[in-house]
């Protein structure tokens, strides 16, 4: 069985209340892998939104805009394509075509998937409102990992360990990608890299362990 991993990098956060506020949330970086349960790599892709990126004023306010250099740089050298949000999602929807695969997996997915549809509205002023098709499995790492690996001891101790804790009134463990791949390869040096296809490459390793834990079944209806 085959899985498309996805992260995306976005802009257009905005402080509401003190707050910064994600739901207006515009994607300019747009990565994926397809892979399998044991995390083999089949493809992989990754796709600097030139409607978002070139758009200065809403790249002003993104929150990793220190790496708009070497975005450049990638895109120059070709690691990156620069390209329209469209012929992006085209081929993103080709290659789940392509590989007979209908299921998405990103950490956090809920603001990835918020962040494609909302881009499209913006981009389409609403014509088109949808990102992935109906008949596509959108699934959660964070919510899976939240089920398996955070409640392994061994998990809670390397938190506590390594003050990896919420500032809850009662603390809980951590759930972020860097802080699980940190767990799973036991470097407390990593570093996530917050561009879209270096967080899938880890992200597709959460998502291997997950699946040894849980059932395919349980999965989708998280």
């Amino acid at each position: 069985m085959l899985f498309m991993v996805l992260d995306t990098e976005t802009t257009n956060g905005q402080v509401r209340d003190g707050k910064l506020d994600l739901s207006d949330s515009l994607v300019y970086d747009l990565g994926y892998a397809i892979v399998d349960e044991n995390g083999k790599v089949y493809l992989t892709r990754s796709f600097v939104i030139e409607e978002i990126f070139n758009d200065e004023t809403l790249m002003e306010v993104a929150f990793f805009k220190d790496k708009i250099p070497q975005y450049k740089e990638d895109i120059k050298s070709g690691k990156r394509t620069l390209t329209s949000f469209f012929k992006a999602r085209k081929q993103l929807i080709k290659d789940l075509l392509d590989y007979n695969c209908n299921i998405v997996s990103a950490h956090n997915s809920y603001f990835d998937k918020r962040a494609l549809n909302t881009t499209y509205r913006y981009l389409t002023k609403s014509k088109y409102r949808w990102y992935f098709h109906y008949e596509i499995n959108v699934i959660d790492t964070l919510s899976m990992a939240r089920k398996t690996i955070c409640k392994n001891d061994d998990y809670v101790k390397f938190c506590i360990d390594n003050d990896y804790l919420t500032k809850h009134k009662k603390p809980r463990v951590r759930a972020t990608a860097e802080i699980l791949y940190r767990y799973l390869t036991n470097n407390t040096d990593f570093i996530e890299s917050h561009t879209g296809l270096e967080d899938v490459l880890i992200e597709k390793e959460i998502l291997k362990i997950c699946l040894t834990m849980l059932s395919l079944d349980d999965i989708i209806e998280m």
